[in-house]
């Protein structure tokens, strides 16, 4: 008994055109979106600058993700701001909301009984409202003090349905909204460190030689009369690959590192036992500030092609060491 082959497949969509089809799309109503903005965005930056407490995102279904990730652009960006569900509000959450908030509720249709629901609590508590709709004349838009359109021609669905372009503009939107606020308050790359201590910004931005380097009795470090072998004693001690030779007030002489050690055995001539570290020693070693950023090391260290700092103070005395390897661990590179 013979077994029937099996069905030839249906031939696949061309996805990959797909895919280039909607990035298109949203790209081309991201540039009209880019071509509207004037003075209703100028007004919504305004009525954040003028919130003394926090703007408050809000938006039901997919624009409640999109409100959630504007909050937290808002909030690393020097705008205090947290999501708030809008179903939940009007089951108590709503205390959450304070008389010196503003609120941003996001809604395409602007017409979200959940957010609808909550907008008179909002008007007795005195909380101006900022609303994202794709249709000026919805009655969220018509409730608000500051409106930003944000409607496009259609949706990347092919069906016209799936939120897909609207939500790409609302949250291109939420961030020129964020950037722009940012630039008008003057807020710095220091200041986005300081709200993120853990990210790798923040160790670049925030943490300074002296929180990494080798500090008191872990610097190695030597006279300059001291024979080369008991410097080669100290740096083998030290793991830094390196020595400082620093005078007896402590100010910095010179270093004596693993290739000055190198240099000095193909003298046949030398006896390390007797000849002062003074006479094979670098002269003009880098140094570094114990106030300067650790990324500041790393660009030294890169610049100079050298694996160690010797840390000085403003006196030229000796106070630290640090290697490479200390700012690998700091995961300053």
């Amino acid at each position: 008994m013979s077994v029937p082959s099996a069905l030839p497949a249906a031939p696949r969509p061309d996805v990959v055109a797909a895919g280039r089809r909607v990035i298109r799309e949203e790209a081309e109503a991201l540039s009209a979106l880019a071509a509207r903005i004037g003075p209703d965005f100028a007004e919504a930056c305004e009525l954040v600058l003028a919130c003394r407490g926090r703007v408050v995102c809000t938006g039901m279904g997919k624009s409640g993700h999109i409100a959630r990730k504007i909050a937290a652009t808002l909030a690393s960006t020097g705008t205090p701001a947290f999501f708030l569900h809008p179903g939940e509000a009007s089951h108590g959450d709503l205390g959450m909301v304070t008389p010196g908030d503003v609120v941003l509720a996001l809604s395409y249709s602007g017409e979200s009984d959940e957010l609808l629901t909550i907008v008179p609590a909002l008007k007795r508590m005195g909380v101006p409202l900022l609303a994202m709709t794709g249709r000026a004349g919805s009655s969220l838009a018509g409730l608000a003090e500051a409106h930003l359109d944000v409607s496009v021609p259609s949706e990347a669905c092919p069906h016209n349905l799936a939120p897909t372009t609207s939500t790409t503009a609302t949250l291109a939107l939420g961030d020129a909204l964020a950037v722009a606020v940012l630039e008008a308050r003057g807020f710095t790359a220091e200041d986005f460190a300081r709200s993120h201590p853990a990210g790798a910004l923040g160790r670049r931005l925030l943490l300074t030689i002296a929180d990494v380097m080798h500090a008191g009795a872990d610097v190695p470090c030597v006279a300059p009369e001291a024979p080369v072998a008991e410097a080669l004693a100290v740096m083998s001690r030290g793991k830094l690959g390196m020595t400082a030779v620093a005078d007896r007030d402590g100010r910095l002489c010179g270093v004596f590192t693993d290739g000055d050690l190198r240099r000095a055995l193909d003298d046949a001539a030398l006896d390390l036992r007797v000849t002062p570290v003074s006479a094979v020693m670098g002269r003009s070693p880098k140094t570094i500030g114990p106030g300067e950023l650790a990324s500041v090391a790393v660009h030294t260290m890169e610049e100079h092609k050298i694996n160690a700092l010797v840390v000085v103070d403003a006196s030229q005395r000796v106070v630290g060491a640090l290697n490479f390897i200390d700012l690998l661990r700091a995961r300053v590179v």
